[in-house]
């Protein structure tokens, strides 16, 4: 994430950091249908306006990391070593995020995702945006149109195996099991000029 610079961007992120917080303490402990955005906005001593100034819906307060996560795909990509290859950045960002997403304080907020119709489907649209930007930054980075299919679907599957893998008893094995069949679709289908 992104450290603000300023005391203006730092406040703003304190804020912003303080409704999430308290938004995921209240679903979990309440559940999430249960609890409003009234609710979490006087929980935190904030104006409703102000939870909507940095959150669009009640849904993106429990992925308040969204932005983060779709960066960091995209920087995987645009950030590394000129003869980097590609797939193994990506492998090794998806690892990243796994480990973070399946640590023990993280199983009761995905009992909760799974348990509210809501919440599954904003994640699904979160991840249909996400493989967009990444299909979006691969395309670039090949000097490819960005509705290439090819940086489309492997776009689609490196968000799968993230979704894919953080689901299963041994996510990091997943990752790995998972990027294998990425690396060879990638070898057989990427554009001439990929990496």
């Amino acid at each position: 994430m992104t450290v603000p610079t300023g005391r203006r961007e730092r406040k703003k992120a304190a804020t912003r950091q303080k409704i999430a917080d308290t938004a995921l303490r209240l679903f979990l402990a309440h559940g999430y249908d249960a609890v409003g955005i009234r609710e979490v906005a006087a929980e935190a001593d904030v104006a409703v306006t102000t939870v909507f100034s940095h959150f669009a819906s009640k849904e993106a307060l429990v992925f308040e990391q969204d932005e983060d996560f779709e960066q960091r795909l995209v920087r995987a990509v645009t950030d590394r070593a000129p003869h980097e290859p590609l797939i193994p950045a990506l492998r090794q960002e998806i690892h990243a995020l796994v480990r973070h997403c399946t640590g023990d304080d993280a199983a009761p907020v995905w009992r909760m995702i799974v348990a509210s119709p809501a919440l599954r489907d904003y994640e699904e649209s979160m991840r249909l945006r996400h493989a967009d930007a990444l299909a979006t930054a691969i395309a670039a980075n090949l000097n490819l149109p960005p509705t290439t299919t090819t940086c489309r679907t492997i776009a689609r599957f490196v968000i799968d195996a993230y979704t894919l893998a953080r689901e299963t008893a041994e996510p990091q094995a997943a990752v790995d099991e998972i990027f294998h069949m990425i690396e060879a679709a990638w070898a057989v289908a990427r554009p001439a000029q990929g990496t």
